[in-house]
């Protein structure tokens, strides 16, 4: 099972999509180098596609998806209204979470932010 690092940024009731080119739009986030832990892979890919930094991080759930294991944190950034793509990520919004389901997502990204939403 693939294992990857997902982030929620969640800021005044938004929250952080990125989409890649030609793909829907998905949480941050992705695979977990040789070495790394997945709290560090989750800093590293957020920064790497939309430049932002981590203030605080914790932990959410584990969410089993297909042929993935998602590991889910929650970031608080810095600088909130810096973000911008990076690297293969062509667009990234701070997006209503009350109607990201009507944005074309995966599976994964609606069941993490229904649960995320439960929290709030």
């Amino acid at each position: 099972m693939k294992v990857r690092a997902t982030v929620i940024c969640e800021q005044d009731r938004h929250v952080l999509l990125v989409r890649k080119y030609g793909c829907r739009w998905a949480l941050p986030g992705g695979k977990v180098e040789p070495g790394e832990t997945i709290a560090d892979a989750a800093i590293r890919e957020l920064q790497e596609e939309t430049s932002l930094g981590v203030d605080d991080l914790l932990y959410v759930m584990e969410l089993e998806s297909g042929a993935t294991c998602h590991h889910v944190y929650e970031a608080s950034v810095v600088d909130y209204e810096v973000a911008r793509p990076a690297n293969e990520i062509v667009e990234c919004i701070w997006h209503p979470l009350n109607s990201v389901h009507n944005l074309s997502t995966n599976d994964a990204t609606l069941r993490i932010i229904k649960a995320f939403q439960r929290r709030l």
